[in-house]
């Protein structure tokens, strides 16, 4: 049996620096490599869950909570109140939870306004027309430079769009969550080819991240290791990545960039779980409605990719 810890469910606690500061904990979900996080106010104990996991297992189709039942374990290990329930995009590797965590807790579920335009280019690549209204579906939609409070702590809407194009990074005090742009420095960055990404605006959307002040946390969305390194992480201050992420450290040509980050996403396969994911996920994490038979189906494209 492999010891490797990606292949474990991993915690690690980055606890608050001071005033202004959040305590985070990232919980490591090996089967698709995503990091959940919990972002708490240290002084009233409220908190908001980012980008928490739905499990699906795609031999079988069937769903599970571990995940997510850890994050909640977490949480009232901690003595926290949740305030928000909160995703960064519509996840193509991983099934959102965000409906389930609502009904658990009665938290507000939020994602960036514009998953209305990614839910307009999945309805044609689904041929689903109407059928996926983030509006509806999420209790906030926030807009950039939008900000909103977790308990004390406030909390700025960055929108860092290039792996989709309505990604948004949450940025809490000297700590941010970036999802799929940056990976860790030993890793470099995210792919930017899905339905609505560019390699142009993921550049930009790192530059603005990376002028952050230079002890700024940042919180990545995934990690898978490396040759040297069986252990996952998803931690580093902006300085440490300026100084040798190992794509866009400090004096990184963008040109070069793009070209790199294409030639690489042009050897990536779809993740195993998009075409399921995505569909759901775009429905705020809930499954579409039963039919006649009592039953759930998704809808698979053929030929589309």
């Amino acid at each position: 049996m492999s010891t490797s810890k990606l292949k474990q469910p991993v915690v690690r606690h980055s606890p608050s620096r001071g005033p202004r500061s959040p305590d985070v904990w990232g919980i490591y979900e090996p089967d698709t490599g995503s990091i959940q996080y919990i972002c708490a106010d240290p002084v009233t104990k409220k908190a908001a869950l980012i980008d928490a996991v739905w499990n699906l297992n795609p031999k079988n189709y069937r769903f599970s909570t571990e995940s997510m039942e850890q994050v909640l374990d977490l949480v009232q290990k901690n003595g926290l109140s949740v305030e928000w329930i909160l995703d960064t995009h519509p996840h193509a590797d991983h099934v959102m939870a965000s409906a389930l965590l609502k009904e658990r807790t009665g938290a507000p579920a939020a994602i960036g306004e514009k998953a209305r335009d990614i839910a307009g280019i999945w309805a044609d690549l689904y041929n689903l027309p109407g059928v996926f209204d983030p509006a509806r579906d999420f209790d906030r939609l926030f807009a950039e430079g939008e900000t909103f409070r977790i308990g004390d702590l406030e909390v700025h809407v960055m929108l860092s769009p290039g792996h989709t194009l309505g990604s948004i990074t949450y940025v809490c005090g000297d700590a941010a969550f970036t999802h799929d742009t940056l990976m860790q420095p030993d890793v470099g960055t995210s792919r930017a080819d899905f339905p609505g990404g560019t390699t142009e605006e993921l550049w930009d959307s790192i530059q603005e991240i990376l002028a952050l002040p230079g002890d700024t946390r940042l919180f990545v969305g995934h990690d898978y290791g490396t040759d040297e390194r069986d252990e996952p992480e998803w931690e580093a201050t902006v300085a440490e990545h300026r100084a040798r992420n190992r794509h866009v450290k400090d004096g990184t040509k963008r040109e070069d960039w793009i070209r790199l980050r294409n030639e690489r996403d042009a050897t990536l396969a779809l993740p195993d779980r998009i075409l399921a994911a995505l569909q759901i996920n775009l429905r705020g994490g809930r499954l579409p409605a039963a039919e006649d038979d009592g039953h759930t189906y998704l809808k698979i494209p053929v030929n589309r990719f």
